[in-house]
């Protein structure tokens, strides 16, 4: 099985080379940048695409959807820092297949591997818990964020300002002005500030 890692940082792409190498017939290409999986991804055609979620200019969630616009039968797993319940629920709802952290053990990566290369799905048992959890508990005003609100308040809590967000997803400032209102009304805070605390309470 061909499958495509996604992550901005070598060490995680080394170990994670390494951790796959002892599993039969998988052939592993990489990808530092969304960009770059995106180039990878139509020359090679992966079946199975390991996703980090803070990635330069085009963002995980944002790859995620481009990936399976392409290739609807593609199989994603979301491989990323973020053990949030908020994170994991709206890469599943985009089509990812699976979503492990990275604080997970080695051996729950693999086996997330083995069961969507089988064609099932997977996710990480503590955040499946904590997902369980949110869903019988009141909604949480973070469900109520679209994947591009999600977008924003993760490139805020890295200390992005408003003018480098909108070169990095591609739109105009007033645009990322406005989102960032919407975010403020959703979550009931006022300033941008607040938005940069709950975004770094997610981190």
């Amino acid at each position: 099985m061909k499958i495509l890692l996604v992550d901005d940082h070598t060490v995680v792409r080394e170990g994670v080379r390494r951790l796959l190498s002892g599993m039969q017939d998988v052939a592993l290409s990489e990808a530092a940048s969304g960009q770059e999986a995106l180039a990878v991804f139509r020359k090679e055609r992966p079946e199975l695409v390991l996703l980090d979620l803070n990635l330069a200019g085009i963002g995980g969630l944002e790859l995620l959807r481009r990936l399976l616009a392409e290739d609807e039968k593609v199989r994603v797993i979301v491989f990323s820092m973020h053990a949030e319940p908020i994170y994991a629920a709206r890469a599943l709802r985009l089509g990812a297949r699976g979503y492990v952290s990275k604080s997970a053990g080695a051996d729950e990566l693999v086996t997330a591997v083995k069961r969507v290369m089988e064609g099932g799905r997977y996710v990480e048992r503590e955040i499946a818990d904590e997902l369980a959890f949110t869903q019988l508990s009141a909604q949480d005003p973070l469900q109520q964020l679209t994947t591009r609100e999600i977008e924003i308040l993760r490139l805020l809590g890295d200390g992005a300002s408003l003018t480098e967000i909108a070169q990095a997803i591609g739109v105009a400032y007033k645009t990322v002005a406005n989102t960032c209102s919407i975010i403020k009304s959703k979550l009931g805070v006022e300033r941008t500030a607040d938005l940069i605390r709950v975004s770094m309470e997610l981190k």
